[in-house]
């Protein structure tokens, strides 16, 4: 526990974006805030996202005292309260869902006056969330949740895009048949606003520094080169990935299975929470999971609202009798940390998002890279640079193809040409192990340098003094819950 040499404990309310990669980060780091003793923690969310979040909280081997408020948003057509999340939202939903978010920002600036904290720590595409605190004298952070390298790649784009200026890392690139991802990424929109408009203008209305999920041992150079681009202080945050250390039926079963198989002999394969596979990568993985001769367990996730088939329909006809003695398909949800930290898991077949890639690295399982969209690919390039993974290479279509799938597979679990790979792996999460909670401890150290600055600010006299103890909020406004 640290020393508070600033006086009383700070309230601190984390604002992510509505996606689970990005809650499961800001819960994390919450967390990290929260035991420290030096912070009030408040997680602001729509009760969709924190239904999930108290199961979490309740489920934790040292539950930290995090209170949440839950943000309502208005309901739209064809999304209900159920649908305020990117947890199985169908796609065309996206925008909508961001209209809804933007149409929230009036109940927020509520929270924001009745809270009354002394940082906001909020993500990348609410740009008005900086701007409320801002006009109520409250300091706030922006936390980017995704790699370092991803985002000085993207703010590069951003800048140098119409100019044909390359980036300067050859290592970090995009292939020829992801370069519509890039152009989505660029030129996608909500509400009559540019999701790279929003992403400007959270980082320029961040403090003088910018938390980034991240450690400086994979990615210095990247968050030097960030830090040049956007003029502020990179400050990484750890890897914070989640504890695994309670289990439940679902998990239990996994888990049972798993333990029947030998040593690093078995593949965990899943593509995160929030994409779903097309039917063509879906018949490829399958096929090149049947060929490689490996054991495997696969989380197959399909969006909310599709009509329920049996998972057989989805599959390649007799695949699950063919690879019933060596495959365990999971519908929906997998405990992945429990999974991932097991002894018999040799490879994680994943999509590189960065939460994934970032839990791959602490239990010092390799990657076999599938990257699929957003910042993907250059996630499965860092990774293939820093030396964790390998990347399963589509055609130059971009059409995945089951014979690289399947000798992707053998080369990282089995092959004597995956032995660099499977030592690279783990002597990083030997590494992540005895650097311990150095980031955390220079974040803290920041935060409350800048709520010690934001506590003079002249916009904030007047306001009522409510804090942890006491709070209260219009109940069409907000519900605030302690776990």
């Amino acid at each position: 526990m640290m020393m508070n040499n600033y006086g009383r404990k700070r309230t601190v309310l984390m604002f992510p974006w509505l996606g689970h990669g990005h809650i499961s980060p800001f819960l994390e780091l919450a967390k990290k805030l929260s035991n420290t003793n030096l912070f009030n923690i408040y997680l602001c969310s729509t009760p969709a996202n924190l239904k999930s979040v108290k199961k979490t909280l309740k489920n934790e081997c040292d539950s930290p005292s995090i209170r949440l408020i839950e943000l309502h948003l208005p309901t739209l057509p064809d999304l209900p309260p159920h649908l305020h999340t990117t947890n199985g939202l169908p796609l065309h939903l996206m925008p909508t869902l961001k209209q809804a978010f933007d149409m929230s920002s009036p109940r927020f600036s509520r929270i924001l006056k009745t809270l009354s904290p002394d940082l906001l720590i909020y993500d990348m595409i609410q740009s008005w969330a900086p701007v409320s605190a801002a006009a109520l004298g409250i300091p706030s952070v922006v936390f980017v949740t995704t790699s370092a390298t991803m985002a000085a790649t993207m703010f590069h784009l951003y800048l140098n895009y119409s100019k044909g200026i390359a980036f300067p890392f050859r290592t970090i690139y995009f292939r020829t048949y992801e370069y519509k991802h890039v152009h989505e990424i660029l030129e996608s929109s909500a509400n009559n606003r540019k999701d790279k408009d929003r992403v400007m203008e959270c980082v320029g209305n961040s403090s003088s520094i910018v938390l980034v999920k991240s450690f400086k041992e994979i990615e210095s150079k990247y968050a030097d080169y960030l830090s040049t681009l956007t003029g502020k202080k990179i400050v990484p945050v750890g890897p914070l990935v989640v504890d695994p250390c309670h289990a439940d039926s679902k998990q239990d079963s996994v888990i049972q299975w798993l333990d029947t198989k030998d040593t690093g002999s078995t593949v965990f394969v899943s593509f995160g929470s929030e994409y779903f596979l097309s039917s063509a990568d879906l018949e490829e993985i399958a096929y090149g999971l049947e060929m490689s001769n490996v054991n495997f367990i696969w989380v197959l996730r399909f969006p909310k609202c599709e009509t329920k088939v049996q998972l057989s329909q989805h599959l390649p006809l007799g695949f699950l009798e063919r690879v019933k003695d060596r495959g365990l398909l999971v519908e929906g949800w997998a405990p992945q940390t429990k999974i991932l930290g097991h002894k018999n898991i040799g490879g994680f077949v994943s999509h590189c998002g960065w939460n994934s890639v970032m839990e791959a690295m602490k239990f010092g399982v390799p990657i076999i890279a599938m990257p699929m969209q957003l910042d993907q690919p250059v996630n499965a390039r860092l990774a293939v640079e820093v030396g964790v993974g390998v990347e399963v290479v589509r055609d130059g279509n971009g059409r995945l193809m089951r014979e690289k799938v399947a000798a992707v597979v053998q080369r990282v679990v089995v092959s004597e040409l995956g032995a660099c790979v499977r030592e690279k792996a783990k002597k990083m999460s030997v590494g992540l192990r005895e650097k311990g909670e150095e980031e955390i401890d220079v974040v803290v150290d920041e935060l409350l340098k800048l709520c010690q600055c934001g506590g003079s600010r002249g916009g904030r006299k007047g306001l009522p003094k409510t804090k942890s103890e006491t709070f209260a909020i219009d109940m069409y406004c907000a519900v605030e819950t302690e776990v």
